[in-house]
């Protein structure tokens, strides 16, 4: 996929408050301070477009980027700052929760994980309440440059099979720099090629309808 055309639309507070059209809905997500709004940059190509904090806990609101006029880039919230007070915490995970669940649009859900560290209790919870919710979803590593090639595969490797205990099948993952764009054509082929089966769907729906 080339990206030619990349901006901010709207911050809403609450999923009421998202844009009122059909377009599908591609979210990121992950543990504050997990370089989601580096990695969104980098995928556009845009290196102003998500706004980048040494602050971990900086997005409080949903915000939609409208890619190619085609699709929603969608930055969710981190989950998980502890220093944030408990009623935002409670708030934002309430925004959160509503979102995945009640937004129709939403096609997947990309959960962002550091490579360097070993699995988190509130990363797995998060990933098993996913599947749980039967929301799709798929793990993407960040930080993939702060490690040698080999020791990040391995530890990606390592992260995915610690889920076996509960899972029989795995969601699909990739490994990503905001530093080096690694993975970045593997992330944004994975959601052309989503682009193209909804597309084939709706075809086919369109062309039941008009054999009735």
């Amino acid at each position: 996929m080339i990206i030619k055309k990349s901006e901010f639309t709207i911050s809403a507070p609450t999923v009421s408050k998202c844009p009122n059209d059909t377009k599908p809905e591609y979210a990121f997500i992950g543990r504050s301070n997990v370089g989601k709004s580096s990695l969104i940059n980098m995928l556009c190509n845009h290196k102003g477009l998500a706004k980048t904090s040494s602050k971990p806990g900086k997005t409080l609101l949903i915000n939609h980027f409208i890619i190619n006029n085609e699709w929603y880039l969608v930055d969710l919230p981190g989950y998980g700052y502890a220093k944030n007070s408990k009623t935002m915490r409670n708030k934002l995970e309430q925004m959160i929760t509503q979102y995945i669940l009640q937004r129709k649009q939403l096609i997947n859900l990309f959960v962002l994980i550091d490579i360097r560290h070993e699995q988190q209790k509130i990363d797995r919870e998060f990933i098993d309440w996913l599947g749980e919710s039967n929301v799709p979803f798929s793990i993407i590593f960040t930080k993939a440059d702060k490690l040698t090639a080999g020791r990040a595969k391995t530890n990606a490797l390592q992260w995915m099979n610690a889920l076996k205990d509960r899972w029989e099948m795995l969601p699909p993952y990739f490994l990503t720099s905001a530093e080096t764009k690694l993975g970045r054509d593997e992330v944004l082929d994975y959601i052309d090629e989503i682009n193209a089966s909804l597309y084939e769907d709706s075809k086919e729906e369109i062309t039941e309808v008009v054999s009735e």
